[in-house]
């Protein structure tokens, strides 16, 4: 028997049945392609929350359309965040303290789990499972514990808080982020973590890039960098931030000095056990930063960089995201190599993918921007930009 529940695309096509219109007349409607109008309904293509809310307001869905699409916490994903926090909570109930080794061990290997979840999982869909550890943390704060098992738990507490302000830069919620890194700062001085304090300013540094203040981002690396211990993963991705400001600002001579610090640093450097952990700065991503700062600079270098990056990622078969990223690069080393068809071409990609977050749309509307819109492939890459937009999530806590 066939499901008794309708499909995206059934809902859809009936809401544009209803108003009497055809595909075309229901695509230029809602300023859309036929085509991809066409796929949606057919369930060739797989909507995406921009698509299902600009559909939601040109057809009167009431938010029928996004009700298919957007993140929850029910259903069995939630069901299943749930029997991880029961978990955690009989450890904690059947121990000596309210704390112990065993909660706190697996408290923190979560913790390293979501960090390296990171590199894939979208952020509104990791968002909300690191927001249930942090609550579960703020539980836990109250509790009979030694002052080393607080100290844990808030060591954990300080990473979770920074991760979810990385998401939160991820998603444009600048003041959700601010609150999160105001509390992974306090807690990390709290227990005297001078490499968390460090990723604060790091993680701070990169949101103001993004929002265009490069000479905050600058300074704000430079802070980090005097504050992270030497050799850490901290030290390391604050040089490189820095690095990108300097690049923004145009700055070669700054910006090479900065790439020849990070080579520095990394050379000798062995291959964390978990390299896909976002706190564990990875020497492979040496090349990826090099790639990125020497495009935004118009380095013809960029576009062999950025290929050798793209050609290691591919080898991999991992990183998906990482992988979009080194596809903008490359597409931003041919703009200044003024091959702007390959460019377009790689920007596409990049955009199809569906691994750019929205912190990171800048530089695909940058792309756009640049690629003459007489060439065949711009027309392509629009339509790939203007089906994939991200939505502005709303901006809470």
């Amino acid at each position: 028997m066939g499901s008794s529940h309708p499909s995206f695309g059934a809902v859809l096509r009936q809401l544009i049945k209803d108003r009497g219109l055809s595909y075309r007349e229901a695509a230029a409607h809602a300023h859309f392609s036929a085509g991809y109008i066409s796929d949606l309904i057919g369930g060739k293509k797989p909507p995406n929350l921009y698509a299902a809310e600009k559909l939601d307001e040109a057809f009167g869905g009431g938010g029928r359309l996004v009700a298919f699409v957007a993140p929850t916490s029910t259903g069995v994903e939630g069901e299943v965040l749930d029997d991880e926090l029961d978990a955690l909570d009989l450890l904690r109930r059947v121990e000596a303290s309210d704390v112990g080794p065993e909660t706190l061990g697996q408290l923190e290997r979560a913790v390293d789990e979501m960090c390296m979840r990171y590199a894939t999982d979208p952020p509104e869909q990791l968002l909300p499972r690191v927001r249930r550890h942090l609550a579960y943390v703020g539980r836990l704060i109250d509790s009979r514990a030694t002052i080393s098992q607080k100290k844990r738990l808030l060591v954990a507490g300080s990473w979770l808080s920074l991760l979810a302000a990385t998401l939160h830069i991820d998603l444009q919620q600048r003041h959700a982020a601010q609150a999160r890194l105001g509390v992974a700062r306090t807690m990390a001085e709290h227990v005297g973590h001078d490499e968390i304090r460090a990723w604060c300013l790091e993680t701070e540094a990169w949101e103001v890039l993004t929002a265009g203040n490069f000479v905050a981002a600058a300074d704000l690396s430079r802070q980090a960098q005097s504050l992270a211990p030497p050799g850490s993963s901290a030290l390391i991705q604050a040089t490189a931030q820095e690095g990108r400001a300097h690049a923004r600002m145009g700055q070669g001579t700054e910006t090479r000095d900065v790439l020849g610090r990070v080579e520095q640093l990394v050379a000798g450097m062995a291959r964390p056990d978990r390299p896909e952990h976002h706190y564990q700065y990875d020497p492979a991503k040496a090349e990826s930063y090099s790639a990125t700062t020497l495009a935004w600079i118009g380095d013809a270098a960029a576009v062999g960089v950025a290929e050798t990056v793209i050609e290691s990622l591919r080898a991999e078969g991992v990183r998906p995201r990482r992988m979009a990223s080194a596809q903008l690069d490359l597409s931003l080393a041919l703009l200044a190599a003024e091959k702007e068809d390959e460019a377009a071409t790689h920007a596409t990609t990049a955009i199809l993918s569906g691994r750019i977050v929205a912190s990171n749309w800048w530089r695909a509307t940058e792309i756009l921007q640049a690629v003459d819109p007489k060439l065949p492939e711009a027309a392509i890459l629009r339509e790939a930009y203007q089906e994939h937009l991200p939505v502005r999530h709303p901006d809470g806590a």
